[in-house]
């Protein structure tokens, strides 16, 4: 476990994927799915934690998540209500702070609120910081990041990459080291397009409901076997 420790990485992005399908091969409802889904969130979220992971982006609900049935999209966004008022002091017991990424503004009004309290109860805490992306696209970061630029009237000479970070949704967060989507699929669907330029990437056909702490830290131990080069020669 030395070895691992040693190259542990700073920012783990999930993709949380195959919490329905899990449900249909249980012959169950696709909410329980996702309430299983938030059960092992919450281990991932502690094992990240215990490991010395310092940044974890989940991805919670996507922009074209909206897409789905209306009793589905409000079963989760109760699912993430219930939940940031239920599990804010697992949040503090474990001095876990809470980011969000995403388009806030299109949430319910109490979700934002919940985050929004969230946040603020765990602003000045030093261990994991837990991204939630909920309402997140990559391409509409994106879009919203170059809003930004323009309306603080930069002229295209002064546009850096630095410039762009800065006005993406967690410009203190560092790139994404490891990315890990479960539930078979191989692909980033739109999910932290910028940020993950130089990732290593795990896919794992664990549907997420069966996904547990011990293959979470297979996936980093994995990740301490690759050779990162960021486009140079060694």
């Amino acid at each position: 476990m030395a070895d691992i420790e040693k190259k542990i990485p700073l920012h783990v992005a999930v993709t949380m994927d195959g919490n329905g399908r899990w449900a249909t091969k249980q012959n169950l409802p696709r909410t329980k799915g996702h309430q299983e889904g938030l059960s092992v969130a919450k281990k991932i979220v502690k094992a990240a934690s215990d490991a010395g992971v310092k940044y974890l982006t989940l991805y919670t609900f996507s922009t074209e998540n909206w897409k789905r049935a209306q009793e589905e999209v409000g079963f989760l966004m109760n699912l993430i209500h219930v939940h940031l008022i239920g599990e804010l002091q697992f949040y503090k017991d474990n001095g876990i702070r809470i980011r969000h990424a995403g388009d806030i503004s299109a949430l319910p009004q109490n979700i934002q609120n919940d985050l929004n309290d969230a946040m603020d109860k765990t602003k000045d805490f030093t261990g994991l910081t837990l991204n939630l992306a909920i309402n997140y696209g990559g391409r509409d970061e994106i879009l919203r990041g170059v809003k930004k630029i323009i309306d603080k009237g930069y002229k295209s000479g002064d546009i850096t990459e630095e410039v762009i970070r800065q006005n993406l949704d967690f410009p203190d967060c560092p790139d994404v080291d490891l990315l890990i989507r479960t539930g078979g699929e191989y692909r980033l669907s739109n999910f932290l397009l910028w940020h993950v330029a130089y990732s290593e990437q795990v896919y794992t056909d664990t549907l997420w409901p069966d996904y547990t702490e011990e293959e979470f830290l297979k996936n980093l131990g994995e990740f301490s076997t690759r050779n990162r080069r960021f486009g140079k020669e060694k």
